[in-house]
Order: structure tokens, then sequence, then C-alpha cells
């Protein structure tokens, strides 16, 4: 085997490179969709940057752009477009759909992204998984990716979870690769561990342990169903 790839979720810096040491192959991750056929961002196997989509795949342009459709600078999160020949001409029976998602030669994706200095794409997130902590946007995806990197944890999930006062706060959702060691020590150990590398906002405030995380066939996550669950 000389190489692996990934898709339909975005591969956790943890996750990729444990995978890269085990197996010592390159684990190429890229991001694509129905919308445009085809992966339009993705790592090399001669260039990998763990947790980063990589740089546009040739033949596609991507940018990163605000509320007012205006590019952002790079490290700023913004919405992500694409545009290429293979994008669909719009949406069956769907006009107003449409207008929002394909404008002009662009394909607005519905995802969070920030472009780093060296021209690699991060996920952070679909538009509508962001969180608003404290005033600020809190990313899923960092902060899962910080509790992925504990040794305890197989996979996990972050949402949103308004509480008593009704601000939002992170909740994180483990699966764990002993499901014995599930202990109220556990929690707070895995809390302390993503405060130690996140703001303090975006630590999650609770930790719930499951046995599996709830996804659709293709394995993509299914959030709304995390959202869904109470308790500490």
């Amino acid at each position: 085997m000389r190489c692996a790839v990934s898709a339909g979720e975005a591969l956790p810096r943890a996750l990729c490179e444990q995978f890269q040491e085990r197996f010592r192959v390159p684990v190429v991750d890229g991001i694509g969709s129905t919308e445009m056929l085809h992966m339009f961002i993705s790592n090399r196997p001669h260039e990998i940057v763990p947790g980063s989509s990589g740089k546009p795949v040739p033949g596609y342009r991507a940018k990163i752009v605000d509320e007012e459709r205006r590019e952002v600078a790079p490290g700023t999160l913004g919405n992500l477009w694409v545009s290429g020949e293979s994008a669909a001409a719009g949406y069956w029976n769907r006009l107003e759909l449409t207008r929002e998602t394909f404008v002009g030669d662009w394909v607005a994706t519905g995802d969070k992204y920030i472009q780093d200095e060296n021209g690699a794409f991060w996920y952070r997130g679909r538009s509508d998984d962001m969180m608003k902590v404290s005033g600020l946007w809190v990313s899923p995806i960092e902060v899962e990716s910080a509790l992925a990197a504990h040794p305890a944890v197989l996979e996990c999930a972050v949402v949103g979870i308004a509480g008593a006062d009704g601000l939002t706060k992170p909740k994180g959702f483990v699966v764990l690769k002993d499901q014995a060691a599930a202990s109220s020590q556990l929690q707070i150990q895995l809390i302390d561990f993503a405060r130690a590398r996140l703001a303090s906002y975006k630590a999650p405030y609770g930790i719930h342990f499951m046995d599996r995380l709830p996804r659709t066939a293709t394995g993509k996550l299914q959030r709304f169903k995390l959202r869904r669950i109470s308790g500490p």
C-alpha cells in the first residue's frame, strides 16, 4: 500500500499522525461536494499538512470571503467559495437556494475555513455548526482536535449546548478506547486536557461518554442528534 485517502469528514490532526506512524503511508485528506462533483481541495502524498484539507486541486480555485462576500486575509475565518468547470448548474426546482449557492463562477460551499500563510486550507466546520461562545465564534473541529489528542479518546464530537442561562457553551461527546474507563474523574481530565490546548472559552464545559457517535450511512456525523442529548 502506497497511500491512503480520507474523505467524508475532516481528518483530525492527531488521527492523521497516528495512522501515518502506524502504517507508514501518507494519508491524503481533502474536500469535495456533490455540487462540485469532484474533490477541489486536497493534500498530496508528497505534501501532507496534518489537520488541513490541503491546497486547491489543479483546475479549481478557492477563496475565503466574509459575510459581504469580500475576500479575507490569510488567517481570517470566513466562508469557503470554490470555482471549477465541474460545478453543477443549480438545484432542481430550488431557485432561491440556487441563487444563494451559485454566484457567477463561484459556489458557496457552506463551510467555514481559514487559509494559512502557506496556502493550505483548514476546515473549521459547517456554517450552521459554528458556536458563538462569550461573543466569539468557536469551531467544533478545533475543540474536537484538542480532545482527540488524549490517549484515552477513540473519537469525539463537540456541539454547542444552551445552558439554563440561555448561553451557548461547547459540550464534548466522547467514545473511549476502553469504555470501562469512563468516570467522572476522566471527564474532568478531558476538560482540563482540552483547556490546556485551547483558549478557556473554547474548552468544553462537560463531557458525555457514548458507545458510538451517530452517523449517516456514508459516515457523516449527525450533530443534530447530539444536541438532543441532555445531561452533565
